[in-house]
């Protein structure tokens, strides 16, 4: 029963982060004209280090020597899953559309499956794989409008769906890799993580400004660089690395099919756009997925090998 509502609260947490994280494309979308993208990025993990500083320092000298012993996996994981993905997401979307970025990062939950179960000889539950085949049909009924010409017209391929694609596998490699984060707190591996972020986009960021990109300063911008830097940096890693370390990597990278949802839904709320019936289908689609990998990790649970080993049962 207490494994069932750990569970229970991985999943209602992962939603959490994905409405964070689908209000983080909401404002991107909103200030493109008035803040450069690696700017945006930069000063994302910088405010973001800004407010763990003053809470994670005192921990972090004490925890130096885990710090220290496990850096290694500090560094790469920082790398993938706050440098590369972030960096190759914005950098892709000036060369393809929004509708195959979203398609291609729905590939995440089959992506961190295959990736389990080669470094990891992790085996999805039956239950689990089809699970996240509905909720990928729930990603590309929303992606699509529900129309079959949308999906004939089509076109993969080119620079900026490759940078995509590597953007997914990095992410993916994150989400099966958070098993061995060193035994550090929290709010330190955040710290160090943001920290390497933020120095690694500081030149990026500067280039801009060099090639005369300009912040458009004003109380929109402020308010952009506030959200950012809280809800889809702070508040969502913390709740995601938490709940890859309950459910497993394989479910947690599920997650990502709700991005899309969430994102229809505040852009119908916020920016006044209509929600129509191929909508509601990827939204039946997505949370059915979803409830048929909940059921999987519950029968897995129960049987005799778990499913998808994560960092409670290294």
């Amino acid at each position: 029963m207490g494994n069932d509502r750990s569970h229970l609260r991985a999943f209602l947490m992962l939603g959490i982060v994905m409405l964070c994280w689908a209000g983080n494309s909401i404002i991107g979308r909103a200030v493109r004209d008035d803040i450069p993208p690696l700017t945006l990025a930069f000063g994302r993990w910088t405010i973001a280090v800004l407010i763990l500083l003053p809470i994670a320092w005192r921990q972090l000298l004490l925890e130096r020597e885990a710090v220290r012993a496990g850096w290694r996996w500090i560094v790469a994981l920082g790398v993938l899953g706050i440098v590369c993905f972030n960096s190759l997401v914005y950098s892709g979307l000036h060369y393809t559309t929004a509708a195959n970025a979203l398609l291609l990062q729905a590939s995440v939950p089959a992506v961190v499956l295959l990736l389990d179960r080669i470094i990891f000889k992790s085996r999805p539950e039956k239950m689990q794989a089809i699970g996240v085949i509905v909720s990928t049909l729930g990603v590309a009924a929303i992606v699509f409008r529900g129309e079959l010409s949308a999906v004939l017209n089509l076109e993969i391929g080119g620079k900026g769906d490759a940078l995509i694609l590597c953007a997914v596998t990095a992410w993916s490699l994150y989400t099966v890799l958070l098993r061995k984060k060193p035994p550090v707190s929290a709010p330190v591996f955040l710290l160090l993580t943001f920290t390497l972020g933020s120095v690694v986009l500081a030149p990026l960021a500067a280039m801009e400004w060099l090639q005369g990109q300009r912040v458009n300063w004003g109380l929109p911008v402020l308010g952009a660089f506030a959200y950012v830097g809280v809800f889809p940096s702070i508040i969502a890693y913390f709740i995601y690395n938490a709940a890859t370390a309950t459910i497993g990597p394989a479910r947690a990278g599920q997650g990502i099919t709700l991005m899309p949802l969430f994102g229809a839904l505040l852009s119908a709320l916020l920016l006044g756009e209509r929600l129509h019936g191929y909508h509601f289908a990827g939204i039946v689609l997505i949370l059915a997925g979803i409830i048929l990998s909940a059921l999987a990790l519950r029968s897995g649970a129960t049987g005799k090998t778990p499913v998808a080993p994560g960092p409670a049962r290294r």
